[in-house]
Formats: structure tokens, sequence, C-alpha cells
């Protein structure tokens, strides 16, 4: 099987780097039942930047709306699902590449049963030239 390659929206919320600050969030938005395509966090300087890929924006913006949270502006990456295999990434990074667009950030993990995911951020200027060299 090929990847599914598709356009998500993303925002990020800025919050103390200190254990427990995801939790609080993570647990108002499976509360409120908003599902996550993927999640990732890192430190930015003294804070954390949490990085949320939600399969419905609308309902995380409201949520965070009601939980007065300071989230970014939307922003869109890209997902990419499919067989997990030597080099799964391979092809479609090569692709970026050949177009000459540069890829900002990148996480890929295998998801166990033959499968991985990735998520991909590229400069916003080249999203549509991304995910026109993408096929979607």
């Amino acid at each position: 099987m090929a990847e599914m390659i598709r356009r998500v929206d993303y925002f990020y919320v800025q919050v103390p780097d200190k254990p427990g600050e995801g939790v609080k969030i993570l647990a108002v938005l499976r509360d409120n039942g908003v599902n996550l395509l993927a999640f990732t966090g890192f430190p930015q300087g003294r804070r954390a930047q949490l990085d949320f890929i939600p399969d419905d924006a609308a309902a995380f913006v409201a949520v965070a709306r009601r939980a007065k949270w300071k989230i970014s502006s939307k922003k869109t990456g890209f997902l990419v699902q499919g067989d997990d295999r030597v080099g799964a990434c391979l092809d479609w990074l090569s692709k970026l590449a050949a177009a000459k667009i540069n890829v900002t950030a990148v996480d890929a993990v295998s998801a166990g049963a033959g499968r991985y995911g990735a998520i991909c951020w590229v400069k916003p200027r080249d999203v549509n030239r991304a995910a026109k060299v993408l096929g979607i």
C-alpha cells in the first residue's frame, strides 16, 4: 500500500517547561472529545512548545477558547501514513528535495503492525507547492 498523505491543520501552545503541563491540556482535550492525529512537544527556552494536530480543527479551537489557552494561529502541515519498511520516508522526502522544498521539521514513528506515520512541516510559502509535489 502506498502512503496516504494529507494536509492537516495544527496549532501550538507554549507552556511552562515543567512536569504535568502537557497532561493538563491533554486531559481537557480528552474530556471534550477532541481526537488528535498527532501531538509533539519540545523545550523552547524556558518554556515548552506543544504542537497539536487535531482531527477536527474547529472542535480543538472551540475547546481552547473555552479553556482560555493562548493558541497560535492555524498552521498547515502534512500527515503521512503507510506501510512500514526500510526507507519508508525516503520516497516522499526525496520528492520534496527534488522540488527544492526545504522541510522545516519531520517526526516519524513506527506504529507497529507493519505501519508507520509521520508529520511534516514546510514553510508556509511552500505548502501549496509541497501539496502538489506530494500528489494531494
